[in-house]
């Protein structure tokens, strides 16, 4: 039996990994603050640590008492226009504390690890399908603090011999199927999260930043992938490191691009009726379009996405947050 440990894991993607990984027969430990992550939404086989990345001797003595296979690393700030005005803070969680989490676990021979990166270091990007060899020019310090730990675990790979997968997510939507787990937070900032509130009542409108982008409909573009799908992806990536596989940084999308209003009319098309919604500004730090070229992913394991279908990942957000309001 496999033995995974993961950060990070009762927050909306780990805990997504969590339940596929026990799902699956593995045997997982997960180390959380819960300062953003909700325990109700891991599996009850999952082994909760409560405490901080950065809190050396915790984590040096897990790992000592584990055989842990490989770490998922998953732990950090999430939200664009936060870091955009608490620069300092995500500095600190996603890269610093993560760089101390990352050497205990070097030191104490833990040394296969997949990391969650984002989409957002490209910036805008100059092609319309982004490749993973493109140039990287984060727009706000939530990106950059992703790249920099990036480019750490490149480079201590060479002195602790250490394998890693980066897995560069688009963005993250939809539910688990059984409705076991799916987003929460404190303050929405995802727009697929907040149409979702807008159709359950939770808030009276939805608020589009931004119709003046230089896109078809003047409305962001962003590449959806089903959160379900995503966890599949570190699943695979995890038996490949474990079976000795390389070092590797792959795209997660599926390649489509939708806007802002293209969302929007899925969604009245599932609700029969029109959302509300008002056209705000621009929020700063916020890409005008981003899409995944995907083929390195897909090719490389011969992989094919089960959820790649805009109407399925609404639908799984709405039934989620019908769950949350109930």
């Amino acid at each position: 039996m496999k033995n995974i440990l993961l950060t990070g894991g009762a927050g909306y993607i780990g805990s997504h990994v969590c339940h596929l990984l026990i799902d699956q027969g593995y045997k997982v430990t997960c180390i959380d603050s819960l300062i953003t992550g909700n325990k109700e939404l891991l599996p009850k086989k999952v082994k909760l640590e409560i405490f901080d990345i950065a809190e050396k001797e915790k984590v040096n003595e897990l790992i000592k008492n584990n055989n842990f296979d490989l770490v998922m690393h998953f732990a950090g700030l999430i939200r664009v226009d936060e870091s955009v005005e608490q620069p300092e803070r995500y500095n600190d969680f996603n890269y610093s504390k993560a760089k101390i989490f990352l050497k205990t676990c070097y030191e104490n021979g833990l040394k296969k690890i997949i990391f969650s990166s984002t989409a957002a270091v490209y910036g805008n990007p100059k092609t319309e399908k982004v490749k993973e060899t493109d140039p990287t020019s984060p727009l706000n310090p939530y990106a950059s603090s992703k790249l920099e730990l990036e480019n750490f675990i490149k480079e201590t790979s060479k002195n602790y011999n250490s394998k890693y997968i980066i897995l560069r997510y688009f963005n993250v939507a939809g539910a688990d199927e059984k409705m076991r787990t799916g987003l929460i937070s404190k303050v929405s900032s995802h727009l697929i999260k907040i149409a979702s509130e807008v159709v359950v009542g939770k808030k009276d409108k939805l608020i589009i930043n931004g119709d003046d982008y230089n896109t078809p409909d003047g409305t962001a573009i962003r590449d959806y992938i089903h959160v379900s799908d995503l966890a599949e992806i570190h699943i695979i990536a995890a038996n490949y490191l474990i079976n000795g596989g390389e070092s590797n940084l792959f795209n997660c999308g599926y390649g489509n691009g939708f806007s802002i209003k293209d969302v929007i009319s899925e969604l009245n098309k599932i609700i029969n009726k029109d959302l509300k919604t008002i056209v705000g500004p621009r929020r700063p730090g916020d890409s005008e379009m981003i899409v995944s070229n995907v083929e390195k992913f897909m090719k490389y394991f011969s992989w094919k996405p089960k959820y790649n279908n805009l109407n399925y990942i609404l639908k799984t957000a709405v039934e989620w947050e019908k769950k949350l309001k109930s």
